[in-house]
């Protein structure tokens, strides 16, 4: 591809990362966030309005979602988020549905245009995944994205199979698959989240930490980091 045409790409995509970025910090007062009150009188609000509202909102989240990922957004706020909203089942669904096509879109566009790129800058960083990859490409992606990606960003773990021309059927249907476990357990700490902000006048830390809503995802994340670091340490292990 023509390098020109590379950089008015990277521009674009720059752009649109800086006006995400702009709008979200525009509309984003951090003091707010520290006023239980304001938490509590604009979280009802919210939901609400999504009562109200439910397909539109879908769709808004949904669509923000995918944008989020393309544009190489960390993905446990928005399923934070996504349980917030939806609560853990639905939030889940939507969560999953979009981080996968966003990824997905990520995938493809890198490989188009960035694939070179990603080669010098990545490509020695899992080196000693290559050998995984070539033996089944969809099995050990699987593995990859169950257990948390080998502690790789998110983003990143979006774009390095650009290094092994991984066929995008079995990208789209690993990712899918692996993102659930951990997408489901932000989406009932979300939910969580929620049902005791809607339920408490007045909040603490020890009342967090006390509610099962809170200390469950919590554990099933713990130990989805102790089973993602064994469960590495097993299926990557050098041949």
């Amino acid at each position: 591809m023509n390098i020109n045409l590379k950089l008015f790409l990277a521009g674009i995509y720059i752009f649109c990362l800086v006006t995400v970025l702009y709008v979200v910090f525009s509309y984003l007062d951090f003091k707010d966030l520290t006023d239980y009150s304001f938490i509590k009188e604009n979280s009802k609000q919210l939901i609400d309005l999504k009562n109200n509202n439910l397909p539109f909102f879908i769709l808004v989240f949904f669509s923000f979602s995918v944008v989020w990922v393309l544009l190489l957004g960390f993905g446990s706020p928005i399923a934070l988020i996504g349980g917030f909203i939806f609560g853990s089942w639905s939030g889940t669904i939507i969560s999953v549905f979009s981080f996968t096509i966003g990824s997905s879109l990520l995938y493809k566009l890198s490989q188009y245009y960035f694939r070179d790129l990603i080669i010098k800058y990545l490509s020695n960083r899992i080196e000693k995944y290559k050998f995984f990859f070539k033996k089944n490409e969809f099995i050990y992606y699987l593995i990859f994205r169950l257990t948390g990606g080998a502690g790789i960003p998110f983003a990143i773990q979006n774009i390095l199979p650009v290094i092994f021309d991984m066929k995008l059927r079995n990208y789209f249907f690993a990712t899918f698959l692996g993102l659930i476990p951990t997408i489901f357990i932000f989406s009932s700490l979300g939910a969580g989240l929620q049902n005791i902000i809607s339920d408490n006048d007045k909040i603490s830390f020890f009342l967090l930490i006390l509610k099962p809503e809170i200390y469950v995802p919590i554990i099933g994340f713990l130990v989805i980091l102790i089973l993602s670091f064994f469960g590495r340490k097993y299926f990557f292990k050098n041949k």
